[in-house]
């Protein structure tokens, strides 16, 4: 139930622009019964979607926690759309595509939204903007409760938290939601992670208001109590002592003559941390190291027909090279040496025609990089005539591949080179347990993984591997942050040229973030700034 705002680097020329967006009124079902409702926000003019919120069970008048932080550049009309979808049971990666019900939808500009009451049919939204200021301080918080209210009669309470910043208006904006503890009335949640601006626009004083429920899958969650505070008096966490507050539940203070409280909400962490951005690395000569991994398993189909997946047609490119073509030329402009190394799996290879599911697409182990992605591409092209297409499709061993000099890299405690592995596959995984330790093992390492789906296969099982599901879990543990991102390239058919690269890419400079400053590895031209009093 975890949600946030993206702590991605604020473009040049833009200003960052944080959505909220809550509706009213949703319209039941056939049955009577509620929506699943989740909100999935397009960006039409940059051609691209910007993302999903979660999916709130059973409600008709759902606040998304999901915040959708975006770029407004004053000089450009930015349309946006909202779409709303019953799930209907579905995770929110499926809404939208696939699955899910559209309820209804919403067309406007960025520049249009400040307050918005735009009502379409039975589906009410309220969409609201708020300027972020140009910060990078965040704050990163760890709530506990003790002897909260059982609200449930066969077992304890499920609780979560909710975090509200309270404008001078009264007006309240969701900042984050906690995950759901199983029966447990001293429930310990995650730390996490918010911006100053998210989180008090940066005004220690503003008043935040945090309510507690007991989590119930219909959505009909049972109030338990709240409190009042403001982020200076969470400050007093940050020197080691703990900070605590009364859990009130005001209906029972009214009614119940010796009521005391509903349990207590303790805030054990409130650190203050600075985090760079993505720029702020790549000034620091950070580079990023692109590979490359194609599938050439035999359900491509035979490179030699029209209908195969691989199929060189001099009139138009074929998918994997229009994915190679426009993802890798955003991604060399990174990399100084412009060197790519390009492996393939899944195919006999010369001489022996035994399977390998990690060779040099240019028969080069020694050295598999090729000069620029169009080197890459050449290398593609004249690999395709000398293999046989095989299988199965496996894999874990090209993210290990990769995986080991991102290992060494880790060992220099230096933010030199960050890798890049884009995997264009047509199948489902077939050596999923592998892939999921191999992803897990990789998640310590500077490293991320981009899964592009080519064609119309059934790609359901990548979301294991995506992490939208939750944080990855294998034997070999749980991930340490999420690394891949899965996008079909069937989405992006009739989308702008430069929609799939954005898609794609977009995870990126979050992960590049996220991996050094968990790390606590600033940029380069940094590395001797004082860090800041905790």
């Amino acid at each position: 139930m975890s949600e946030g705002v993206d702590s991605q680097p604020v473009a040049l020329g833009a200003s960052r622009v944080e959505l909220r967006v809550s509706c009213w009124s949703l319209s039941e079902r056939e049955d009577a019964a509620k929506p699943d409702p989740c909100l999935v926000l397009h960006q039409l003019s940059a051609g691209q979607w910007s993302g999903r919120s979660e999916v709130l069970r059973g409600s008709r008048n759902p606040v998304f926690g999901h915040v959708f932080a975006l770029d407004y550049f004053f000089e450009e009309m930015q349309i946006l759309r909202f779409d709303v979808f019953d799930a209907d049971g579905e995770s929110a990666e499926d809404v939208g595509s696939e699955t899910g019900v559209l309820l209804g939808t919403i067309e406007c500009t960025l520049g249009q939204v400040r307050l918005m009451f735009i009502h379409l049919g039975l589906v009410s939204p309220q969409i609201e903007a708020e300027e972020v200021s140009r910060t990078n301080e965040f704050v990163q918080l760890e709530f506990h409760g003790q002897e909260l209210d059982d609200k449930d009669f066969f077992s304890k309470s499920d609780p979560f938290l909710e975090i509200y910043k309270v404008n001078s208006n009264e007006k309240e904006h969701l900042v984050w939601r906690t995950e759901v503890v199983k029966n447990n009335l001293s429930p310990r949640w995650q730390p996490f992670r918010v911006s100053l601006q998210s989180l008090c626009s940066c005004d220690p004083g503003k008043s935040i208001r945090c309510i507690i429920y007991d989590h119930d899958s219909s959505g009909k969650h049972d109030y338990i109590g709240e409190f009042s505070t403001t982020f200076q008096e969470m400050l007093q966490a940050s020197s080691g002592d703990e900070v605590k507050w009364e859990c009130i539940n005001h209906k029972y203070q009214e009614k119940k003559k010796h009521y005391k409280n509903s349990g207590y909400i303790v805030l054990a962490q409130c650190k203050m941390e600075k985090v760079h951005t993505f720029l702020d690395y790549i000034m620091g000569g950070l580079q990023i190291s692109f590979t490359v991994a194609i599938d050439f398993t035999a359900s491509n189909g035979d490179p030699r027909s029209e209908h195969s997946l691989h199929f060189i047609n001099p009139k138009e490119p074929n998918e994997y090279l229009k994915t190679l073509s426009s993802v890798g030329e955003i991604c060399q402009d990174y990399d100084s040496d412009k060197q790519f190394p390009a492996f393939g799996f899944g195919a006999r290879i010369p001489p022996d025609f035994e399977v390998s599911h990690d060779f040099a697409i240019n028969f080069e182990p020694d050295n598999p990089e090729c000069e620029r992605i169009a080197g890459v591409i050449e290398a593609y092209k004249r690999c395709l005539p000398q293999i046989q297409l095989y299988g199965p499709t496996n894999v874990a061993p090209i993210i290990n591949k990769v995986a080991a000099p991102a290992a060494e890299e880790e060992k220099t405690g230096l933010p030199t080179k960050y890798r890049v592995l884009l995997i264009l596959t047509d199948g489902v995984v077939s050596d999923m347990p592998e892939a999921c330790d191999a992803v897990v093992r990789a998640s310590r390492l500077p490293l991320s993984i981009i899964i592009v789906g080519i064609g119309n296969a059934d790609f359901s099982d990548m979301r294991e591997l995506n992490g939208d599901r939750g944080m990855l879990e294998s034997d070999e543990g749980r991930a340490f942050r999420d690394i891949v991102q899965f996008v079909p390239l069937r989405e992006f058919k009739k989308a702008p040229p430069n929609a799939l690269a954005k898609c794609v890419l977009a995870e990126v400079p979050k992960q590049v973030v996220e991996y050094y400053g968990s790390k606590g590895i600033a940029p380069a031209t940094q590395r001797s700034s004082s860090p800041l009093p905790q």
